[in-house]
């Protein structure tokens, strides 16, 4: 039977996805009124919820699309190559997360900096210290893990705001989140939106560095000077690895070799420099570094799955003609994007998945208003990020919250980075700062299907 004879669900379409939020959110907003705490979004996993969508998907689509024709297009949207990639840049980066980590290299690099701090900036100190660590690795939760402790005892030594620094950690961790080129949400932000990685840094560093000069100016305002209590060791050999992949990734290396080089590099330096690490413990690290990243990667597998049966199904067109109908100029198209990824995210507390579910349906706004591919990535990127660094039940606040004891109302109220690029990022929808060459000149960037036929550079 030919598609155009195929019946269109309309917003139904998105049903499988609906399903999975009703269960991952319904049930973690259900365990947190019940007092779960930081546990509350963990009680259901979310692959769970995906399964659960995966037999809604079997329910849908009439006599008209058989069950082997959903399951085949379930599968072709899990395989398509951009996932394909998207996941082995996943399971490299845990890798190389997890190799520094275990030679001391994320903890040193940390008290490296702090030595090198004057006490009246040590909020500011801190907050440099999270990016940089949080853009090397790629990851917020793992800069707060190894930076948020250091914060603790840095606070109680100095006698500052722990809410201020904790936020500053918080704050910094969100700066490499989102700017970092081997952070799972660039990775699904450049992939869905067709750019280069090096394209996006560019893009999205302009906006990033001018919220973290004025955050740092806030956190220097805020910060009250007293001298640093405790003994902060630190090798500088052990920050090589992450000076390495930072300088390397603002070269255009291939994002493969990058990350392999980083983990060879930090594997070689482990074995030379610290007498406990072993070759067998390499292995290990980057197993276990692969391992930490195969939730995201099978979460981001099935989402995939979900969104091409939402697309076959009716729901992405379904969709995209309510959010058209609503647009009508290049401001709105970018208002839009901002919208509907801090939406995903606020219900989804996961702003690597809000961006890939975000992805697919803003791509036909930034064709019809040529919007440069780095652009749109930037802003799912920027918004998805804010959003994260400010909700409640997000894993990066929950944890802030485990390390202080604090409720989460004064942590999100001291992220004042996350405030600041908010703030900044609407300025440049507003007043239209964000526009390339290519958009200015009126060079067309996307054909008649919607894919990108022109690298902004």
């Amino acid at each position: 039977m030919s598609n155009n004879n195929k019946k269109n669900y309309g917003w139904l379409g998105f049903a499988p996805l609906l399903a999975f939020l009703i269960v991952y959110l319904g049930s973690g907003l259900m365990f947190t009124a019940l007092g779960y705490g930081a546990q509350s979004f963990k009680q259901i996993p979310r692959v769970f919820g995906l399964v659960v969508a995966l037999l809604v998907v079997m329910c849908m689509g009439g006599k008209e699309r058989s069950m082997e024709y959903r399951m085949d297009t379930f599968c072709k949207g899990m395989a398509n190559d951009g996932t394909m990639i998207m996941v082995g840049v996943f399971l490299l980066s845990g890798a190389f997360s997890q190799v520094c980590t275990d030679i001391g290299a994320r903890v040193s690099t940390a008290n490296l900096g702090l030595s090198l701090v004057p006490p009246q900036f040590l909020l500011a100190g801190i907050f440099l210290i999270s990016a940089f660590i949080a853009t090397a690795m790629g990851t917020s939760m793992g800069t707060i893990s190894a930076i948020g402790p250091i914060a603790v005892t840095v606070a109680e030594g100095a006698g500052l705001n722990m809410a201020f620094a904790i936020g500053a950690v918080l704050g910094g961790a969100m700066f490499g989140d989102n700017l970092s080129v081997i952070s799972d949400t660039t990775i699904a932000a450049t992939r869905g939106c067709g750019c280069e990685m090096r394209d996006k840094f560019k893009m999205n560093g302009a906006i990033a560095a001018v919220s973290a000069i004025l955050a740092i100016i806030v956190f220097t305002v805020v910060s009250d000077s007293a001298p640093l209590t405790g003994d902060f060791p630190y090798q500088v050999i052990l920050s090589v690895p992450y000076l390495f992949v930072l300088i390397f990734a603002l070269t255009g290396v291939n994002v493969f070799i990058l990350l392999l080089g980083g983990i060879i590099v930090a594997g070689v330096i482990g074995l030379v420099v610290v007498p406990e690490f072993t070759v067998i413990q390499f292995a290990q690290s980057v197993t276990n570094g692969m391992a930490g990243m195969y939730e995201i990667s099978m979460v981001s597998i099935l989402m995939r799955g979900c969104g091409k049966i939402a697309e076959e199904l009716g729901g992405v067109d379904w969709m995209v003609g309510k959010m058209t109908s609503q647009v009508k100029s290049r401001k709105g198209a970018e208002y839009m994007t901002a919208a509907m990824v801090s939406v995903f995210d606020l219900c989804l507390a996961n702003n690597t998945i809000a961006i890939l579910m975000s992805a697919p349906l803003v791509r036909p706004m930034a064709a019809e208003h040529n919007i440069a591919p780095k652009r749109m990535a930037s802003l799912l990127d920027i918004f998805s990020c804010v959003v994260q660094g400010f909700i409640p039940h997000g894993g990066q606040v929950l944890l802030c919250m485990t390390l202080t004891g604090l409720n989460p109302f004064p942590i999100m109220g001291a992220n004042f980075y996350c405030m600041i690029l908010a703030v900044v990022s609407i300025v440049t929808i507003q007043f239209g700062l964000g526009r390339t060459k290519e958009e200015k000149e009126g060079i067309p960037m996307y054909d008649e299907n919607q894919e990108v036929i022109a690298l902004n550079k």
